[in-house]
């Protein structure tokens, strides 16, 4: 029985809420743990076109509970590394759907990398993000010295990185670590109108376009060029390209299934 996680599934849009608000929703074994599995299951839901990932109360997550990993009897860092957030970030990157990050809160640590590791993400004005691993002589985990560089700028991430400074929404969205920032309180409507729009669009395109993006920092260009003729070849022979295109003539608006 879910405990950590709450899912809700309306409209082909999959809604998952970390749920530990007494903690800011930082993460602990079994919160992890059962992310993991939600993510899994919903890679392999047809119905799931589009996931909303979002917090619960104040923080959207405040990244690792310390209490935990300074617990003897806890999992060592090293497995909370590779057994609880190196697995989701990439479920996240994996994810043959879009995943839409609505970010209520406090992003920190963790907490902030996994939000940086959605396709599209949206932030309350009052939410903030935070590089918090320098602060308690850690290095950035989940990706984020992947993602982070990527997303801002080597010398931009590289000071928040060592900092550890705090990121505001608008700021975020500025320096292009976010898509946008809204108003706190038009934050559940705009990523759930989001979710929808993009749940009702071709869900194979789009999960090439995400794959395509993935392999981008890694490929040189000719070897790039090969994968986008390899899968636009793919999404040409899809019954979305088709409905697509005969809508398009039709002067009317296109119905994809996401195949």
């Amino acid at each position: 029985m879910a405990q950590h996680v709450h899912t809700q599934f309306a409209d082909k849009v999959l809604h998952i809420t970390l749920q530990r608000p007494d903690k800011y929703n930082s993460f602990i074994r079994p919160m992890a743990l059962e992310l993991q599995r939600v993510l899994r299951e919903a890679a392999q839901d047809k119905t799931v076109r589009c996931l909303l990932i979002t917090g619960d109360g104040k923080a959207f997550s405040a990244g690792q509970d310390l209490a935990e990993a300074t617990d003897p009897k806890g999992p060592e860092l090293t497995k909370i590394v590779t057994e609880h957030y190196n697995p989701i970030i990439q479920q996240l990157r994996d994810m043959p759907k879009p995943v839409v990050m609505a970010v209520n809160g406090v992003a920190a640590g963790a907490g902030a990398n996994i939000a940086l590791a959605g396709d599209v993400v949206l932030a309350a004005e009052s939410a903030t993000f935070i590089q918090a691993f320098s602060k308690i002589g850690l290095i950035p985990d989940s990706g984020g010295t992947y993602t982070l560089p990527r997303l801002i700028g080597w010398q931009k991430a590289s000071a928040l990185m060592m900092l550890g400074d705090k990121v505001s929404a608008p700021e975020a969205e500025r320096m292009g670590m976010i898509y946008r920032s809204v108003p706190d309180q038009e934050l559940p409507t705009e990523a759930q109108e989001l979710a929808q729009r993009l749940s009702h669009m071709p869900t194979l395109a789009l999960a090439r376009t995400k794959q395509l993006l993935n392999e981008s920092t890694q490929n040189d260009l000719p070897s790039q060029l090969a994968r986008e003729d390899h899968f636009q070849t793919e999404c040409g022979q899809s019954d979305d390209y088709a409905e697509g295109t005969q809508a398009f003539l039709e002067k009317r608006k296109p119905v994809f299934k996401g195949e």
